[in-house]
């Protein structure tokens, strides 16, 4: 792609990092910038400095917030006893989005994935095993995407919790075997939710 401006071949090249942006795509939405009012572009470039140089991540649960501790960890009407292992934020937003889940998340920040060198120790598994042996949590709800890396990602969790007295159980697979949580629709999602089973009987279904 023969570019007649160097500051234009940056932007679309860095436009095209992001996931899912070719450099077509990418070319198409520079270009659609420059048309825009200048100020609109500078509302994007603020919001996104902001985002990169205030963003926290709750010190409870880990997930995305603007202040220590997050909402859903803030408010007193959530369950405290009763914790869901997601992958990231956009699991969270799907789960909440069905107005079945009253409880409390916890954010791994990934799956275990030996084919892409992320191990154990890249996510949020040891401050999980600490929470549920210093908290009251009666039960822990796996809720990652019914792929390999997500059964092992359970697996392994399940299996460090051996000696802790805890009820476990996953999701219903109304969720079919590969897909990843985000895209399941809600009223789908929520009876999963809701009609989850123990893990011990989904490890015996594998």
């Amino acid at each position: 792609m023969e570019f007649s401006s160097k500051l234009l071949e940056n932007a679309v090249y860095e436009m095209s990092q992001l996931p899912g942006i070719g450099k077509r795509t990418a070319l198409r939405l520079v270009l659609h910038l420059l048309k825009q009012p200048k100020e609109q572009s500078e509302r994007l470039s603020n919001a996104i400095q902001v985002l990169r140089n205030d963003i926290k991540f709750c010190t409870s649960c880990h997930n995305i917030s603007d202040v220590a501790l997050c909402e859903i960890c803030a408010n007193p009407k959530r369950d405290d006893s009763l914790v869901c292992v997601v992958e990231d934020i956009r699991d969270v937003m799907a789960i909440e989005n069905t107005g079945q889940y009253k409880g409390l998340y916890h954010v791994l920040g990934g799956k275990i994935s030996p084919m892409e060198g992320i191990g154990p120790h890249d996510l949020t598994i040891v401050s999980l095993v600490e929470k549920v042996k210093r908290e009251e949590i009666k039960e822990l709800i796996f809720a990652l995407s019914s792929t390999m890396e997500g059964d092992t990602t359970n697996f392994y969790i399940y299996k460090q919790l051996e000696e802790v007295s805890i009820k476990t159980s996953t999701i219903a697979r109304g969720i079919a075997v590969g897909d990843e949580l985000e895209y399941a629709d809600e009223i789908t999602l929520g009876r999963s939710i809701m009609n989850r089973i123990p893990f011990e009987n989904s490890i015996k279904a594998l």
